[in-house]
């Protein structure tokens, strides 16, 4: 206080209004703009009806829709169940290792996604260390869904776990305790206690695992074998028609997963409004 007027210290940061602009200048420049000139293209080169035949209707471009979004829920699906279990043990147990096994759940977020793509490649092809297995059993896992799904499994595992592990670690083992003592045994205490506790976490890690998949190239591109029909995802077909110069068929297929991308996120911050509120 001076003089008797209450004195405000400067703030270190920049004020509300240079934060703004420069936020509304990043990314005006990063997302807004390409995305609406991605929207704006297609707008102007394509009417209803046309982008209706070539971008939702066309039967190879629903059978990459297909694949892409199946092989991806059941990616996330997979992630859902065994992310629970790996956030479980890193929580809950201490075991040689431990922080190995804790930095190895990040490496497909820092892994080129070539790379990881390459070593399931190499390691679930019929003359790999794993595929050499399947093989006499007819059970085909690289250039098939399988393959496809495996790798779309590796670049959403992150996500599940580390969205997962604050929910486990929040959560007090004297309730678990507690449930015991009155006589619940471990499933009902896992369905009772624990599960309703990290439900909302799991559900966002599920919803971010099934975005990532939803547009993943690099790690597919190898393993999926990419043919028409039956191995081509959606991303891959862009790729393929813009080596055709087919920029507007190409653009048109963008706007779908941008839409579907989208909702995604929608649901993403829904889940994540319902897990704060929830732990409120």
């Amino acid at each position: 206080m001076v003089n008797g007027l209450h004195w405000k210290r400067p703030s270190v940061l920049p004020g509300f209004g240079l934060c703004m602009g420069f936020m509304l200048l990043y990314m005006g420049l990063l997302v807004l703009i390409p995305l609406g000139g991605l929207v704006l293209f297609t707008a102007t080169r394509l009417s209803a009806a046309e982008l209706w035949d070539r971008a939702i209707a066309d039967p190879r471009v629903l059978a990459s829709y297909r694949l892409s979004f199946g092989a991806s829920l059941i990616a996330a699906t997979l992630n859902a169940g065994f992310g629970l279990v790996v956030a479980w043990v890193l929580v809950r147990y201490t075991f040689p290792g431990k922080r190995l096994v804790d930095a190895m759940v990040d490496l497909p977020f820092a892994l080129p996604t070539a790379v990881s793509g390459i070593a399931l490649t190499t390691l679930y092809a019929h003359t790999g260390w794993i595929g050499r297995w399947f093989d006499p059993l007819g059970i085909q896992v690289a250039y098939a869904w399988p393959g496809i799904v495996i790798a779309l499994t590796l670049i959403g595992m992150p996500f599940v776990v580390r969205t997962v592990q604050p929910a486990l670690e929040d959560l007090e083992p004297e309730l678990e305790e507690a449930a015991a003592s009155l006589g619940a045994t471990r499933w009902q205490t896992f369905r009772r206690v624990i599960l309703p506790a990290v439900l909302p976490a799991l559900l966002t890690g599920f919803a971010m695992a099934l975005a990532r998949a939803v547009g993943e190239f690099g790690s597919v591109y190898f393993i999926a074998g990419n043919m028409p029909y039956r191995t081509e995802i959606a991303p891959l077909l862009i790729l393929i028609r813009l080596e055709q110069f087919d920029y507007v068929g190409a653009t048109a297929i963008g706007v779908v997963m941008l839409v579907v991308a989208f909702a995604l996120l929608l649901v993403i911050n829904l889940l994540q409004w319902w897990s704060r509120r929830f732990q409120t």
